[in-house]
């Protein structure tokens, strides 16, 4: 079936980087802990709470590849399932003392059933979104860490139906405060497309993600959080409400957080998704 092949090669990039990180010794999942002898393969220095705690900001110096499986269902009259695994590789670069450059890249994988008879079910890329955060090193001096670029929607679709045809282009921020475990914030942008399919309709969509987390010392995380999109030439709005829990581990020298949780729609468009879970694999790798 196309979604195990799927599922199947995702599992295996993973196994390749879980190797290479046990090259070097037994391969073994340990629980984090405070009181776990340092050994991150990012940041030796840092506890492991506060290694969790980064990876619930958008914009930290962190280098981390999200392997974010979902599955949401109730689109069109079968109420059919979308099955998608977004790659979302966290890369940060050094400008000078003051400055990064964080980039965020989405690269979908979608399974889409059919969802009307007479329609064919669907398998291949989406569209690729990329950001571009310039974020200062240091918080201001209220706390904030903030970070705001361009952000970028390429035509990277294989099927029509699984993409928009559009190029697309806008601007992008995040603002987040870390205090006590907490962490607590919100990352916008808008795109709009300026070249494309003229047989399509144009991109002229905002997205909204405020999100609530608290981390334990136990390197246990609990989020929830809003992906909302407005589409203001149709006047849709689509609100999931995600509740998630994760864990950081080790698997051999390699940090690795599992998160797994469900959401429900608040609003959709008609044909729109009722209800969806999520599980993500996060593998967080030496800065480069």
């Amino acid at each position: 079936m196309i979604v195990t092949k799927a599922a199947s090669l995702a599992l295996g990039l993973i196994g390749v980087v879980f190797a290479a990180a046990a090259a070097d010794g037994p391969f073994a999942v340990q629980p984090l802990t405070l009181d776990a002898a340092p050994q991150s393969a990012t940041a030796p220095s840092e506890s492991d709470e506060n290694l969790a705690m980064e990876l619930a900001n958008p914009v930290a110096d962190l280098v981390s590849v999200p392997f974010q499986f979902n599955y949401d269902e109730g689109y069109g009259p079968k109420d059919a399932g979308i099955w998608k695994l977004n790659v979302q590789p966290v890369i940060p670069f050094t400008l000078n003392d003051d400055w990064n450059l964080i980039t965020r890249t989405i690269v979908p994988v979608i399974y889409q059933e059919s969802l009307a008879t007479g329609f064919d079910s669907n398998f291949g890329l989406g569209d690729t979104v990329q950001s571009f955060f310039f974020s200062p090193k240091k918080p201001t001096s209220s706390g904030w860490i903030w970070g705001a670029g361009p952000v970028f929607s390429w035509p990277t679709a294989t099927d029509i139906a699984l993409g928009s045809g559009q190029w697309g282009a806008g601007p992008t921020f995040v603002g987040l405060r870390q205090t006590d475990g907490w962490t607590y914030g919100i990352l916008v942008n808008h795109l709009w497309s300026f070249a494309g399919d003229d047989d399509r309709s144009d991109l002229n969509v905002s997205f909204v993600q405020p999100f609530l987390s608290y981390t334990f010392d136990t390197a246990t995380t609990l989020t929830v959080q809003t992906e909302t999109t407005y589409n203001w030439d149709s006047h849709d709005w689509t609100v999931p409400i995600n509740v998630l829990a994760g864990q950081l581990v080790r698997v051999g020298k390699l940090p690795v957080s599992f998160a797994l949780g469900g959401r429900w729609y608040a609003e959709s468009p008609d044909g729109g998704p009722e209800w969806g879970v999520r599980f993500v694999t996060t593998i967080l790798l030496p800065k480069l």
